[in-house]
């Protein structure tokens, strides 16, 4: 894949007139840990309708993969493909460097240690490569252009192939389908 991610925003001027605001690679990005996948986040909004005239670069922060309260996230997400060693890892510690809960909903270990859960709406779109997303008890494998809309769901990216799989993600704060109100 390559070293970083073009990002053009759009806005206004004074005068209403439509512009670039800004045009560069994408500067939020991070390699996670053991693991080798590459996250780079694009835009977060933290409200909804989202305000469109602040003259900032809303991915100029730190952030967990959740979108924020009543707001959402874009990030493009490059899988390499797994080795053991990133098997190995321990679940707990991938929830912590994620910024998820631990949102399991059952007593049984999860079903591998990538496993998670964002109470949101994801627009998952596969730009390149080809990945699993494992469920609890069932798994779908994607591939280049396949779209992809998960409702909080429990799941894990395994890349089982040989190149790495780039996706991009549109995580839309939700309501928990699993919370009791």
């Amino acid at each position: 894949m390559q070293d970083g991610i073009r990002r053009i925003i759009t806005g206004h001027d004074q005068s209403g007139k439509a512009i670039i605001e800004m045009d560069s690679l994408a500067p939020n990005r991070k390699v996670r840990p053991g693991t080798g996948l590459v996250s780079t986040l694009m835009w977060a909004t933290d409200e909804t309708p989202a305000k469109m005239d602040l003259r900032q670069d809303r991915a100029d922060r730190i952030m967990g993969v959740p979108p924020p309260k009543n707001g959402s996230v874009l990030r493009v997400v490059d899988f390499p493909p797994v080795t053991p060693e990133s098997e190995n890892i321990s679940q707990a510690d991938i929830l912590k460097e994620m910024g998820v809960k631990d949102t399991a909903h059952s007593d049984q270990p999860a079903r591998h240690a990538f496993m998670h859960r964002t109470p949101s709406i994801d627009y998952v779109i596969v730009m390149s490569g080809e990945i699993d997303m494992l469920l609890d008890d069932s798994e779908v494998h994607l591939k280049a252009g396949d779209i992809m809309i998960q409702q909080g769901t429990n799941h894990a990216w395994v890349n089982r192939g040989s190149e790495v799989c780039r996706i991009a993600f549109v995580l839309i704060d939700g309501i928990d389908p699993l919370s009791n109100p």
